[in-house]
């Protein structure tokens, strides 16, 4: 037993997982949770159910990702259902984006209205964090605050959408981790009975 465990550790079996934060999309999350908590703190009302379920839309696009990748050592088809369900929570905030806009009369930018291209380009800078946007989520008009988020959150789907389709590919060339553990398990009884001739 304990050959074949140090067989499946020395293979790298289990692959590097976790690192979670140094993904882009990760990142980028986490720059739509922070801006709906603080959009939501100032625009709707805190003890209305939309305030709640934006915060955990915008939560739970954060916390999938980081959860997905932690298990991603184990089981690909699990972080591979972890990041969608990540976009697919992401997307339902942005619905509620653009609900709060259609239900004020206010206008969604497209991506040649100027501001949106500003804060598009904002995405090129370095070491950007909540503080980069901050100034168009806490100090501007309703119309530019929702619309700076819709910003971030088509640039957080885009990452999640090259994340999903690498980790798609990674599954089906990769294989499962129930076959790679099947495969070491194999060679190590191969080694012991080798040894004992």
């Amino acid at each position: 037993m304990g050959l074949c465990l140090a067989a499946i550790m020395n293979s790298g079996l289990i692959p590097a997982h976790g690192g979670y934060r140094e993904l882009r999309s990760f990142q980028q999350a986490e720059l739509v949770y922070d801006a709906t908590v603080k959009f939501c703190d100032r625009l709707i009302d805190r003890r209305s159910r939309t305030h709640d379920q934006m915060v955990q839309a915008a939560r739970s696009g954060r916390q999938n990702i980081a959860e997905g990748s932690q298990a991603s050592g184990t089981s690909k088809k699990f972080e591979l259902k972890l990041v969608s369900v990540a976009r697919a929570s992401l997307e339902e905030l942005l619905l509620d984006y653009e609900d709060f806009l259609r239900q004020r009369g206010l206008p969604l930018w497209g991506k040649n209205q100027p501001t949106a291209q500003v804060i598009r380009r904002l995405a090129y800078e370095k070491n950007r964090t909540y503080a980069t946007y901050s100034s168009y989520i806490e100090n501007s008009s309703p119309e530019v605050a929702a619309n700076t988020i819709i910003c971030l959150i088509h640039q957080t789907n885009y990452l999640l959408d090259q994340q999903l389709r690498q980790l798609e590919k990674a599954f089906l060339e990769e294989g499962r981790f129930t076959e790679r553990l099947y495969q070491a398990r194999t060679m190590a009884r191969r080694n012991n009975t080798n040894r004992k001739r």
